[in-house]
């Protein structure tokens, strides 16, 4: 179920972002749920997490060797910097 979320916004960029919305088909609230959820899933560092485990399991259950690890480990630091 959905709810509501109250947020104090200048009338100008509330207009503009609409407009923008419009241009796109969505209405407004389409578009700012749509920037929570990137927003969060930029930085959440959870799913991130996750799958750099998996990535391990993954390289764990197929006997790769200690440097594998250590760059799926280097690769997943990197992508988030």
């Amino acid at each position: 179920m959905s709810t509501q979320m109250i947020v104090r916004i200048d009338p100008g960029l509330k207009d503009h972002a609409g407009q923008l919305a419009r241009q796109e088909g969505k209405n407004l609230s389409e578009l700012v749920r749509e920037l929570l959820i990137k927003y969060i899933n930029e930085r959440d560092m959870s799913a991130h997490i996750d799958d750099l485990w998996d990535r391990i399991g993954r390289q764990l259950s197929s006997q790769a060797a200690l440097s594998d690890i250590e760059k799926a480990v280097q690769d997943v630091r990197e992508k988030n910097i």
